[in-house]
């Protein structure tokens, strides 16, 4: 399976063969800069920082992009206090 994603600074391409996904990511050259600069000084690869971004900001995303969609299609919001009971949190 093949995917071809564009967004506003970078692209990205994904393939998946044998239960890995692999991802091409074009960046803007000052964020490659960055990046490998990063990688250089701690001795990690750039695929680690990118792996960590992604995992550290995809919940954040999701979360994001929901309430955007809900809010597109002009659904009702949930309340705090609804969502705490939801998910168990409630005082």
């Amino acid at each position: 399976m093949n995917l071809t994603v564009q967004f506003p600074r970078c692209r990205i391409y994904s393939y998946i063969k044998r239960g890995f996904t692999l991802l091409a990511i074009r960046l803007p050259q000052e964020i490659e800069e960055r990046l490998d600069s990063l990688a250089k000084k701690t001795g990690r690869t750039k695929t680690f920082y990118v792996r960590e971004a992604i995992l550290d900001h995809l919940e954040e995303l999701e979360d994001y992009y929901l309430a955007a969609s809900r809010s597109e299609k002009n659904l009702p919001g949930i309340p705090l206090d609804e969502v705490e009971r939801r998910l168990d949190l409630a005082d």
